[in-house]
């Protein structure tokens, strides 16, 4: 079995994110490795909150904290979110840790070692009043192409123009608000992608990238064809990886830390580092951290999930970060890159809070409706829109009548007409026979779609599965059939029954709370399956005559007219486009 490193774009620390970043990146990450647990490989999911750079400073001095405490409280809070929607990471650190600040340092020095760090003067705002360099983003002005006045030194938010500090009007200091700026020469550190575009392209064409979806390989292809630009790697903050004195000691003085797009990939390294330092000294023992990312094992297959924007530094610069150190760092393998997910047509935003947001969905409902929605309606080929309508007519169809009711009709019935066991009756005829070989077709082609990391795909795989239960019911009508053959309609019972602990086992990477409980209502000790094969899908048997079973609570309760309109009184509807 192969060895699979998982991790997703690490979620910025500055408030809780909204169901676009969910499905951009944490939550297929989960599904998939849920998916490969299940099938009997080692997995390691990791993931962390990427704490460093501007915003992260600015948000801490609006909330009139300071940034370490600020990110702290933030780290729990969204942890909390991502515990209730349960992502399974195996670690989720922050990239403030001290193993990112030292892997981070290292990678650097080892650049520098190898000639593809460089010292260069460049121009940079400074605020008299301040006494400091100005990053972009504390740079705020009114824009001069559309007016804007809250413009920021690198981009305008509004008409979404890329901007450079010296072109916005009245420029001030976010910090203080001061208009006293003046332009300075300091010094920073470039990383020299341009040295490194050939092995970037070389690694590119020789691992596989072809396979990659046209969405990561395009990007990836389209920055290499206009040529890599070398990139300041250093920024004038108080929060972040500093500089190493003993490799750039002006620069450490000054106070230099890295550019947050320098070692938040990196932190991906830095937080396995994490999960191995926090074993030390419990019953897990000794986790080889390095068995996975340096010199790593050949059958390590390492695959990304994000969303398009950041596709560009995950597959091009942060690569080129690696093979500059001239270390066996172990590179992606496979990127699966997502589409926007929009709110009806328009952008969901941190900032505006425009949408809805992972916390907000908690409130409203339980983890599993958003979690089938989304990964049903994830944005593989194209942006898709959240709308209420859809978000109620995919969790009424789907999940409330096909999934839902099959299992409370069928063991409801169950439990009045024969009790509290699995009852008998005669042998599978050839109603099952025909329904098994459906069920093992059925299971062949969601197993495909998953392996393939193709979502929308394995998600109406997975309902129709689900269609198939419904069909064989409605063709047997155990309701009408216990008339006249109590034997018959004990066997339509049993073998329902043994397609919902199917549903239970195969479900779980979409809905692990519902999977939960449809197995749970089956009093089965021995009952240890991790996943079914094409033989036991055929024979549905693993639920035998005699097995005790309860009825659990109804599964998802159908979203009504009502519920819809509060929905869109509190987040905006078709009006919000």
């Amino acid at each position: 079995m192969a060895r699979h490193l998982i991790t997703s774009a690490l979620p910025y620390i500055n408030g809780i994110k909204h169901l676009g970043n969910m499905v951009g990146s944490m939550l297929p990450a989960d599904v998939y490795a849920r998916y490969l647990r299940q099938r009997g490989h080692e997995v390691l999911y990791i993931c962390a909150t990427d704490e460093h750079g501007t915003p992260a400073e600015l948000a801490a001095k609006e909330a009139g904290l300071p940034v370490d405490t600020f990110c702290a409280q933030q780290h729990e809070a969204q942890k909390a979110v991502y515990d209730g929607f349960e992502l399974s990471f195996d670690y989720f650190g922050r990239s403030s840790s001290a193993e990112n600040r030292d892997i981070t340092q290292h990678f650097a020095r080892r650049l520098k070692e190898n000639g593809f760090i460089e010292e260069r003067a460049i121009r940079q705002v400074y605020s008299l009043d301040d006494e400091r360099f100005l990053p972009d983003r504390y740079i705020v002005g009114t824009c001069p192409h559309c007016g804007y006045d809250k413009a920021r030194g690198d981009q305008c938010e509004n008409c979404t123009r890329v901007l450079d500090p010296t072109d916005l009007i009245d420029a001030r200091s976010a910090i203080s608000g001061s208009s006293r700026l003046e332009v300075r020469e300091t010094k920073h550190l470039f990383l020299l992608q341009s040295k490194l575009q050939p092995e970037v392209e070389g690694w590119l064409d020789s691992n596989g990238s072809k396979e990659w979806p046209t969405l990561a390989s395009s990007i990836a292809h389209k920055w290499l064809t206009e040529g890599l630009q070398d990139r300041a790697i250093t920024r004038d903050l108080e929060w972040g990886v500093p500089v190493p004195a003993d490799a750039w000691p002006e620069l450490a003085a000054e106070g230099k830390v890295f550019y947050v797009w320098f070692d938040a990939p990196i932190e991906y390294i830095g937080a396995t580092k994490e999960w191995a330092d926090a074993a030390r000294g419990t019953e897990q023992g000794d986790r080889d951290w390095k068995s996975w990312w340096y010199e790593a094992d050949h059958t390590v297959r390492y695959t990304e999930f994000m969303a398009k924007d950041n596709v560009p530094f995950h597959t091009v610069m942060f690569p080129a970060t690696q093979l500059g150190t001239r270390e066996p760092w172990k590179k992606v393998d496979y990127v699966k890159a997502f589409n926007w997910l929009n709110y009806y047509g328009g952008k969901f935003s941190t900032s505006q809070r425009r949408g809805v947001f992972t916390d907000a969905a908690l409130e409203l409902l339980p983890a599993d409706y958003w979690r089938y929605f989304l990964m049903a309606n994830a944005p593989e080929s194209d942006d898709t829109s959240f709308t209420w309508e859809l978000f109620a007519s995919s969790v009424n169809k789907d999940l409330a009548d096909t999934l839902g009711n099959f299992v409370n009709r069928v063991l409801s019935f169950s439990r009045k007409r024969f009790g509290d066991t699995v009852p008998a009756g005669r042998e599978a005829g050839e109603a099952e026979a025909k329904l098994g070989e459906q069920i093992a077709e059925l299971l062949a082609e969601y197993e495909e779609h998953m392996e393939a990391l193709q979502f929308r795909k394995a998600a109406q795989a997975l309902r129709a599965l689900w269609s198939a239960g419904n069909s064989y019911l409605e063709e047997k009508a155990p309701w009408l059939e216990i008339k006249t053959d109590q034997d018959g309609a004990a066997l339509t019972l049993r073998t329902a029954m043994n397609l919902i602990h199917l549903y239970s086992v195969v479900s779980e990477p979409f809905i692990p709370a519902s999977a939960r409980a449809m197995r749970s209502s089956f009093d089965l000790s021995d009952d240890d399956a991790r996943w079914v094969t094409a033989d036991q899908a055929r024979s549905l048997d693993a639920v035998p005559a005699g097995t005790p079973f309860t009825v659990p609570p109804v599964l998802f309760a159908k979203i009504t007219e009502e519920d819809l309109e509060s929905y869109r009184e509190r987040f905006g509807g078709s009006e919000a486009a």
